[in-house]
């Protein structure tokens, strides 16, 4: 089966497929993606003595990876019917989703490195000790960007959904392919879920991922009552 051309891809997709050289299925991908980065996290646990850092860290892991899994699942439904090329070129061609997780993840390095550091406790250095070990931050950090990086995926599927639904026309089956991806979608939100007792104790960055969430739900639900109308 040809590739998907530009427009018709997560950036995600495109830079996997750029890769020279190497040529996996998508399943295969989730697979390496998680075990290079669950490798990482345990073997920085077991250096530095820090396995009470290997929990959140092993969550985030699983959410990036389960956000891998979810983008190429909705990819693939998508583009097994006839679909509207407004919308599969904003929701594939815009590359919104990127600006949206840049954002996500300036915001949390704001967090981290300026307001975190104003009271106590601190997240990076409860977890990661004190001194922070290089290494286990450098990893943290790009853990948290692939996070970041789904969570503006989820929330910019929610969205385009949303407009979608209410603004084109879609037959029965491309309709119910669209409803399956927008459970997907809300799905996915929920499985962030699995953070919140990372942060449980820093109340503005729990708010802000209880929102997110509470926000894709809406706007998906807005969604499935648009297909329906």
């Amino acid at each position: 089966m040809a590739r998907p051309e530009f427009g018709e891809t997560w950036v995600y997709e495109s830079i996997v497929g750029a890769v020279p050289g190497i040529d996996l299925s998508p399943r295969a991908a989730v697979v390496v993606q998680f075990a290079l980065f669950e490798v990482g996290v345990l073997a920085l646990a077991a250096a530095y003595g820090r396995w009470d850092a290997a929990v959140p860290g092993t969550a985030a892991v699983l959410v990036a990876a389960a956000g891998s899994a979810f983008m190429h699942a909705v990819a693939g439904r998508l583009r097994a019917v006839d679909l509207p090329e407004a919308y599969v070129r904003a929701l594939f061609g815009s590359s919104v989703e990127v600006v949206l997780g840049l954002l996500a993840y300036v915001a949390l390095l704001t967090y981290l490195f300026v307001l975190d550091p104003r009271s106590a406790p601190t997240l990076l250095p409860s977890l990661l000790g004190d001194p922070l070990p290089v290494p286990a931050v450098y990893l943290a950090l790009l853990v948290c960007w692939d996070v970041c990086y789904r969570i503006g995926t989820a929330w910019w599927a929610a969205v385009v959904a949303t407009w979608r639904s209410f603004t084109l026309d879609f037959d029965a089956e491309a309709a119910a392919t669209l409803r399956r991806a927008d459970r997907d979608t809300a799905l996915f939100a929920a499985l962030q879920l699995v953070l919140l007792p990372a942060v449980v104790d820093h109340p503005l960055l729990a708010l802000a991922l209880v929102g997110h969430v509470c926000a894709t739900f809406l706007a998906i639900g807005l969604s499935l009552w648009g297909l329906r109308s």
